[in-house]
């Protein structure tokens, strides 16, 4: 998530450790403003082209982390596992801040809980739902692990909530 030149650490929180927690809260406040002015940017590019090929865009689904809420700056900066923690969390908040932005609705659910909930918002038998996204990535062809198959269906999520 980081444009070449662009200012600022791709990894904020692994570079805010060692500072001093004001230059590391504003060195991250930082980062988190930038991510997201980048995610926006692309965000408006990816519906443009969509749009020009005659594609109407319903919203977007992004799977959230099935952790914990994060503790303050210095816990988190006290340990690497909550850095990259941390990390993952400062991208997902830029791409939902990015759709906002772009006036696209944001269907959000945690990882650990998408195929319970897609099984029931979409009314179908987990089973089911499994044999279609098997189905749909056979026809889209690899890829298609783990994470193209749980884009999938936050992607459908997102689109049944139309």
């Amino acid at each position: 998530m980081r444009e070449r030149g662009a200012a600022g650490p791709s990894q904020p929180y692994h570079a805010a450790g060692g500072l001093d927690i004001r230059e590391a809260r504003q060195l991250v406040a930082n980062c988190a403003a930038r991510a997201a002015a980048l995610a926006t940017t692309a965000l408006r590019g990816i519906l443009k082209d969509l749009r020009q090929l005659g594609h109407e865009v319903a919203g977007c689904g992004l799977l959230l982390s099935s952790g914990r809420p994060l503790p303050k700056l210095e816990s988190i900066l006290a340990s690497h596992a909550l850095i990259h923690t941390a990390e993952g969390e400062l991208f997902r908040e830029a791409l939902c801040a990015a759709s906002r932005e772009c006036g696209l609705p944001v269907t959000t659910v945690k990882e650990r809980e998408l195929l319970t909930r897609a099984a029931a918002d979409l009314r179908l038998p987990v089973s089911q739902l499994e044999r279609h996204v098997a189905a749909m990535g056979k026809a889209m062809g690899p890829p298609w692990r783990q994470d193209q198959k749980f884009a999938a269906v936050a992607a459908w999520l997102a689109l049944g909530r139309r």
